[in-house]
C-alpha cells in the first residue's frame, strides 16, 4: 500500500525536532452537494529543525516516532 503524502502549512515549530502541519482538504457533501473545507493538524518529524512557521511543506507517512508523530517532512513545497 502506498504511503500518504500530504501538503500543508507549518503552524508550530516549538517542540524540538517536531513541527505541526495544518492540512486542508475540500470535498463535496454527498447529500447537500456543498463543497466543505476540513482542516486537520499533523505532527511531523523535522530532524534538523529546518522549517519555521508559515513554510509550505510536504509530509509523508512513516514509522511512528512517538505517540502522535507518524509523519516525516519530505521537502519544502512551493
Amino acid at each position: 500500500m502506498p504511503k500518504k503524502i500530504l501538503k500543508g502549512v507549518v503552524v508550530s515549530d516549538k517542540p524540538n525536532k517536531t513541527i505541526t502541519v495544518l492540512v486542508e482538504r475540500k470535498y463535496s457533501h454527498p447529500v447537500l452537494k456543498k463543497v466543505i473545507k476540513v482542516q486537520k493538524k499533523y505532527n511531523a518529524h523535522d530532524e534538523n529543525n529546518k522549517f519555521k512557521n508559515g513554510d509550505k511543506v510536504s509530509i509523508i507517512e512513516s514509522k511512528p516516532f512517538s505517540k502522535n508523530k507518524k509523519f516525516q517532512v519530505v521537502e519544502n513545497s512551493k
